[in-house]
């Protein structure tokens, strides 16, 4: 298989029947699935983001082999090698086309999973340079804040909230440090980007995609992204029932494997982790529709609106409970 790469991590045109592009990284290159014939196909992946330089193939080497996951992701057959350069590359196992709807079914499924590989240790963990593809959630929290006392919040939250100051009031409120520190600890295996372009029903069985962003991270990274986070491609409508019996789910198979929480403040400490990062979620996409000026860019205006409606329904959905639990 490696030699359908050249020694510069390109592709070798000579040994390829076929190539499909699937999508392109924030630095130009693209995922492909590459076919040596029409029956034998694989999914050619060079360095998409530069920041993410030898990360996948580590994870793949030392927490999906080393730690046994079971095989809910795809196999690496070839690559570059952990000693990754800009040109570095891996040949993943292709599972066929994949549809990435929202599945009720799929999404208690994967949960499952979670709750099992937030029960590993992670503590050897600690001392790698592992990266996701956003800031923390303390850093959320404050670019809000930071945007709140600059009233550039209020007037995207206008249509959802008669007072929007109030709402950003209580949730500043709530965070506390000591309620903070044990909520948002950096403690569990984090997949780091789990949203539902990222996972898929495969020959019956669930199967999460792209390792390339796992680190430690709070046990409410990988849920947010599962159950609220908002994609432009990957529309999702969430309801209050279904979060709740998604979470409900987790907190039942966390304890399984020998996680007990406290219900109560775990979905309290959900609701306002999610607010806050919806809230970071809709100044960016509102900054990008500002950007566009009426013109389709990368995402399409049609696409960014709905995305906005879809995680300000998450957002007033998470300050209900919020409100209610109080």
């Amino acid at each position: 298989m490696k030699e359908i790469v050249r020694p510069d991590g390109t592709l070798d045109d000579r040994l390829i029947w076929r190539r499909d592009i699937l999508y392109t990284g924030t630095n130009g290159k693209r995922v492909e699935r590459v076919y040596v014939s029409p029956d034998d196909s694989y999914i050619f992946k060079p360095l998409t983001n530069e920041s993410q330089l030898g990360q996948e193939a580590w994870v793949y080497e030392n927490i999906l082999k080393g730690m046994s996951f079971p095989v809910i992701y795809p196999q690496l057959l070839a690559g570059s090698g952990l000693a990754a350069s800009e040109n570095s590359w891996q040949l993943f196992e292709d599972l066929g086309p994949l549809e990435h709807k929202f599945e009720e079914g799929a999404a208690l499924e994967l949960i499952a999973h979670v709750a099992w590989w937030h029960a590993l240790p992670a503590e050897h963990l600690q001392q790698q340079q592992l990266l996701g593809p956003k800031p923390f959630i303390e850093d959320i929290a404050k670019q809000v804040m930071d945007r709140r006392r600059r009233n550039e919040l209020l007037d995207a939250l206008a249509t959802r909230f008669e007072d929007a100051e109030s709402v950003l009031h209580q949730l500043e409120s709530l965070m506390q440090p000591e309620f903070t520190a044990l909520h948002w600890a950096r403690n569990v295996i984090s997949h780091g980007d789990l949203h539902l372009g990222n996972y898929a029903r495969v020959k019956g069985a669930v199967s999460v995609l792209d390792w390339e962003h796992a680190h430690l991270n709070s046990r409410y990274w990988d849920l947010y992204h599962l159950i609220d986070s908002t994609h432009p491609v990957f529309p999702k409508a969430m309801t209050s029932e279904l979060r709740e019996e998604l979470l409900n789910r987790y907190l039942l198979h966390s304890a399984n494997h020998g996680i007990k929480l406290d219900a109560e403040s775990f979905k309290q400490g959900y609701y306002l982790f999610t607010a806050l990062f919806s809230l970071w979620m809709v100044l960016l996409i509102d900054g990008d529709l500002q950007r566009l000026a009426g013109v389709d860019g990368k995402w399409s205006i049609k696409q960014l609106q709905e995305q906005l409606k879809e995680t300000l329904d998450n957002l007033e959905q998470c300050v209900d409970r919020l409100v209610t639990q109080s």
